[in-house]
Parts: C-alpha cells; sequence; structure tokens
C-alpha cells in the first residue's frame, strides 16, 4: 500500500494498493478526480495539477532507526564541517594576502603588468576562499544541531540534560 496526500491539502489521505509509481500515482489522481468531482476536495488545485505532484505519505519506521539515522546524519554533517574548516584554514593566509594586494587597484600608485597579473590570477584563489568560507559558515550553523543530537545520544541512560 502506498498513501499520497497534497501540499494543498494535507489533510486528505488517497490510498493505493502496490507501491510508489507511476501507475500508482495515475491510480491516486483517478481518486483525487472522484473527491473533486463529488465536491469533497477542500482546495482549488492549479491548472496542470499532475500525479508527479502528488505526496508520498511514508509512514514512520521504529523510532530506533530514526535515531540511528539521525545520528548517521549528524555524523556527515559534522564531517562536512570538519572538510570545510580545513579547506577555509589552507587558503585563508593566501587569500587575506591576495586581498590587501587588492587595494593596490584603488591607489593612485602605478603597477606593473606582473602585479596586475599576479592579482588576476590570485582573483580565483580568492573566489575559492570565500565560497568555502560562506560553506564552512553555513556548515557551521547546521552543525550545532548536529552536535546536540549526538549529545544527547551519548547520554547516559541515568544522566540528565545539560
Amino acid at each position: 500500500m502506498v498513501q499520497y496526500t497534497l501540499a494543498q491539502s494535507p489533510e486528505i489521505i488517497l490510498t493505493v494498493a502496490g507501491k510508489d509509481s507511476a501507475k500508482a500515482r495515475d491510480k491516486a489522481m483517478d481518486q483525487l478526480l472522484e473527491l473533486m468531482n463529488a465536491g469533497k476536495l477542500p482546495t482549488e488545485l492549479e491548472e496542470g495539477f499532475g500525479p508527479q505532484q502528488l505526496i508520498e505519505v511514508k509512514e514512520p519506521t521504529a523510532e530506533s532507526s530514526s535515531g540511528e539515522d539521525a545520528i548517521t546524519q549528524a555524523v556527515q554533517v559534522l564531517s562536512n564541517l570538519a572538510t570545510l574548516k580545513l579547506k577555509v584554514q589552507e587558503s585563508r593566509a593566501e587569500a587575506l594576502e591576495i586581498r590587501k594586494a587588492v587595494d593596490v587597484l584603488f591607489s593612485d600608485e602605478s603597477v606593473t603588468e606582473e602585479e596586475i597579473t599576479r592579482l588576476k590570477e590570485g582573483f580565483k584563489v580568492l573566489k575559492n576562499f570565500a565560497q568555502a568560507n560562506l560553506r564552512y559558515q553555513e556548515a557551521r550553523n547546521k552543525a550545532e544541531h548536529a552536535r546536540q543530537v549526538l549529545d544527547q545520544a551519548l547520554e547516559s541512560p541515568g544522566e540528565t540534560s545539560h
């Protein structure tokens, strides 16, 4: 059995035999049309609403496996954070040097062609550092939750939350 719902009306559940497939979605669309024709659908659907817009309703699995999934995901998030931190640290010094050199473009000092060439080559390093730094900041925010998930999972049954 597979169940579908609509983003517009999550209270509507359409149940179809089998598993999620194009055929099952078509059967769910038939049920949806019956509801619409009977005037039992509480919302208007946009023109062009199709079976691909049905949302599969997943039954929650046993709590232990969802807990394990949360732990696995938390570890992946933290691993990603570690990788990004290393990448940012490795390129920070070089990027800051290039950033200082950018100021020469705004001064009245004359510059050589070699300095400009070096600067242009450095822009790639600067861009890569800035992008990695942004990804690191975003990952760090996500990792806060991951750290809490792991802390909770590591707590002994007798301990209280801190």
